[in-house]
């Protein structure tokens, strides 16, 4: 297997970077590896899906193979069509004080890079942030989530059947390991997880200076406007609240909707659940809390809002929740109140406060009292009032009239802002996330600058007053 004991991970480090310095992968490699790396995914993914079903206890095969299968394959395709073209020079025009020097952009790889991924979809989150590294002409180290070990443990056989251990490693291991991950020099370390945890990446990578991506979290806003559809709003909600059991880190983490249409809005989740999970305790298709720690603090998170007296609605009802398969039943929490931890910590579950508001003004002064979200979700089909609020609102990213949908499209940047996150990738932005947009300039025969070197006399003098005038 493609893993490494944490006692090597320096020589590891060493042998790749070795590896690289001696033969940097040029674009025809990085083609050739990407569409072996597809070939190895579309062969094997059955195992990756059953993989992930054991980790979390139950897992709905569809989801897996839409979230952690369809997503990667597009962007390996989405980057195979393009990265010759991104990887050749650009020609800038030199400033006209400079001609006839001639400037370019270089887009360089830049060595090694550490890629640190999460439990919640252990292959997206693996392998996109790995695809944009190979895409770039870099190697990777790749230190998945213990959470998932079984998912992981077989990423680094996938990975292994691909690419030599000087070119892409797994490192498997615990929290200390992944402490020990991110204390290393790398070139780049990406890292995907909690607002708290990435806090310690960024402190143990600042040690080596090494630039880091961090793609975070937080509590995501749905607004949904007076006069928009409230069965729509409540649908499109719900399916991106409910899609992996809420652990997605732009779930909707609260729901903002008029006064008058709070109630409504309720009863349209619930008829929601009772249409796409008729047999949600039973059923294949709704999945798993990860672990026993995280069922319980879903729970503590309910009762404390339960014990201050606010309206809690489950669906189906209570009996659906099933601690010992840490089935969380879908949750509802009316109105609760700005101090509790549903409202202060991001839930990562399906558990949804729904908050009343009585002008979109006031919604949008609550959104802008808390931390910049990861994402922002506007349901409204005024256009003027959707302008009203993403010009007044800073997020990481927005989906008007859905939600989470923005994060499949490779041709827009994914990232955080504040504390849910710094950096892009993605796409072209991954591409560029993992390369070195190196300036060049090329001086001519004739420099024009031969016009400004010592002794200064009365044509430096000209040319100062002429160029500062």
């Amino acid at each position: 297997m493609n893993s490494e004991p944490v006692q090597d991970l320096s020589a590891l480090l060493e042998r790749q970077r070795a590896a690289w310095q001696a033969c940097v992968p040029d674009p025809a490699q990085r083609l050739r590896d990407l569409g072996a790396l597809r070939e190895v995914l579309r062969r094997r993914f059955d195992e990756l899906i059953a993989a992930m079903g054991a980790d979390f206890g139950r897992r709905s095969a569809h989801e897996s193979l839409l979230t952690d299968g369809m997503t990667v394959l597009h962007e390996i395709d989405f980057m195979r069509k393009r990265l010759t073209r991104w990887s050749r020079s650009r020609h800038r025009l030199a400033d006209w004080l400079f001609w006839p020097a001639r400037t370019e952009v270089q887009y360089r790889p830049l060595g090694v890079v550490g890629i640190i991924s999460p439990w919640n979809y252990p292959v997206n989150l693996a392998l996109i942030p790995l695809v944009s590294a190979i895409a770039a002409g870099n190697h990777v180290m790749l230190k998945p989530s213990e959470h998932t070990p079984r998912t992981s443990a077989l990423l680094g056989e996938l990975l292994a059947e691909v690419f030599p251990q000087d070119r892409v490693a797994t490192v498997l291991g615990d929290a200390a390991v992944a402490a020990r991950f991110a204390s290393l020099p790398f070139d780049h370390l990406f890292f995907t997880g909690s607002t708290a945890v990435g806090r310690k990446v960024m402190a143990a990578a600042a040690q080596n200076l090494t630039p880091v991506t961090l793609e975070l979290g937080g509590k995501s806003p749905a607004i949904v406007a007076p006069d928009y559809p409230i069965d729509t709003a409540a649908n499109r909600i719900a399916a991106g609240k409910l899609l992996n059991a809420g652990q997605t880190c732009i779930a909707p983490d609260y729901v903002l909707v008029p006064n008058d249409q709070r109630t409504a809005f309720v009863a349209a989740l619930r008829e929601y659940v009772a249409r796409h999970y008729p047999r949600l305790r039973q059923g294949p298709d709704y999945t798993s809390i990860i672990h026993d720690a995280h069922y319980q603090r879903l729970h503590g998170l309910v009762e404390e809002a339960r014990a201050t007296g606010a309206s809690i609605e489950t669906f189906p009802d209570a009996s659906a929740h099933d601690p010992e398969r840490r089935i969380f039943a879908p949750t509802v929490i009316v109105d609760p109140g700005p101090d509790l931890r549903v409202m202060q910590e991001e839930i990562f579950g399906p558990v949804l406060p729904v908050l009343g508001y009585e002008r979109i003004e006031d919604a949008i002064a609550f959104v802008n009292a808390r931390p910049r979200p990861l994402a922002l979700y506007h349901f409204d089909h005024d256009r003027r009032r959707t302008r009203q609020v993403l010009a007044a609102t800073l997020a990481g990213g927005v989906t008007v009239n859905d939600c989470v949908l923005h994060i499949a499209q490779s041709n827009l940047p994914f990232g955080g802002i504040g504390p849910s996150g710094m950096g892009h990738y993605h796409g072209h932005a991954g591409f560029l996330t993992f390369s070195k947009q190196m300036p060049v300039l090329h001086q001519a025969r004739w420099s024009s600058m031969a016009l400004m070197r010592p002794p200064y006399g009365k044509l430096a003098d000209f040319l100062t007053r002429f160029l500062t005038r």
